[in-house]
């Protein structure tokens, strides 16, 4: 225990010295993070306009449904892309040319999306402030609320919602440069060491009544609420609380993942902390104890760096 906290100190103080920012930005999607069937639809769409990018629409995409096209709101929003019938009746197209306008249809509902996203930002382009930020709080408040207050208006829902769709798309875009290490990671790892040999238990989050027992992202879970960062439940959701560092990029207290489709992040099935020199700790499996496994595994599929910001920013649903 002693060696692997020794090497997440020395780790991070080189990392310090040497990491430039947080990514941002990119115009292209990080691996797996959008579902296949939808990929393609959301690269090609998220360019619409420079006030847009992938990485911007898809954020809006998990946070209104979490992929989900068939889904209803108590409101009535309706689809992927959660329109309700008054605005899908004015901004809604028929991307896929088979003659109807389907709010159902993702090849409709997603290149709707973009295209309103779009037209918000034309209908707000000389208001002061940030074009993107205007626009996302355009399709939250309304155009006319954004040009009367000259920007972002003091509306703590819009705000808040230029601030998540913000933070979430650091996790649907491919980093374009090193990412700074996460501050909290070194207490996350330590309390997942401090739970090594303790028996794996399905549906386990660490109680009591269930004799201190973790499965996979219960662990990962119980680890980074030790430090104050609230994660979601299972793994596939816990993929999107930050941005995703390539392999030879790994710091200890990465999440690291792995998956059933190596192209589709919402087919994670596993979850462990890395701690360093290509190892994690993980509760693995029924009749297995939480312990060091190896990442390099086939089915890996990547890599979250947590951040507070891109774990308050995950829908409370998806």
């Amino acid at each position: 225990m002693g060696f692997v906290m020794l090497l997440v100190v020395g780790v991070y103080v080189v990392a310090g010295n040497l990491l430039g920012g947080v990514a941002s930005g990119g115009r292209a999607l990080a691996k797996g993070a959008v579902p296949a069937a939808y990929q393609g639809l959301v690269q090609k769409w998220g360019n619409l306009c420079p006030q847009l990018s992938p990485a911007l629409l898809a954020a809006q995409l998990y946070q209104e449904s979490g992929w989900n096209p068939t889904i209803v709101s108590p409101a009535d929003a309706q689809g992927i892309a959660q329109f309700i019938p008054s605005t899908w009746a004015i901004y809604g197209i028929d991307a896929n040319g088979d003659g109807k306008r389907d709010v159902w249809d993702p090849n409709d509902a997603i290149p709707s999306a973009a295209s309103y996203d779009c037209q918000l930002a034309k209908d707000v382009k000389g208001v002061p402030g940030d074009v993107s930020d205007n626009m996302l709080a355009a399709y939250n408040a309304g155009a006319y609320r954004v040009i009367k207050a000259g920007g972002v208006p003091s509306i703590s829902e819009t705000q808040d919602y230029v601030k998540r769709i913000r933070s979430l798309s650091q996790s649907f875009a491919a980093p374009v440069s090193r990412i700074d290490p996460t501050q909290q990671a070194a207490g996350a790892i330590a309390f997942a060491q401090s739970k090594l040999g303790t028996p794996y238990l399905w549906g386990g989050e660490g109680t009591a009544e269930q004799g201190g027992r973790f499965d996979c992202s219960g662990l990962t879970q119980a680890s980074y609420a030790k430090v104050g960062i609230t994660l979601p439940r299972v793994a596939n959701d816990q993929y999107n609380a930050g941005p995703h560092p390539s392999r030879d990029q790994l710091l200890p207290g990465d999440l690291v993942f792995f998956s059933t489709d190596l192209n589709d992040s919402r087919a994670i099935h596993h979850v462990g902390i890395y701690v360093g020199g290509g190892y994690m700790i993980d509760a693995p499996r029924t009749g297995a104890v939480i312990r060091f496994d190896p990442i390099d595994v086939p089915d890996y599929f990547g890599a979250t760096r947590v951040t507070e910001d891109g774990a308050k920013a995950l829908p409370t649903a998806v």
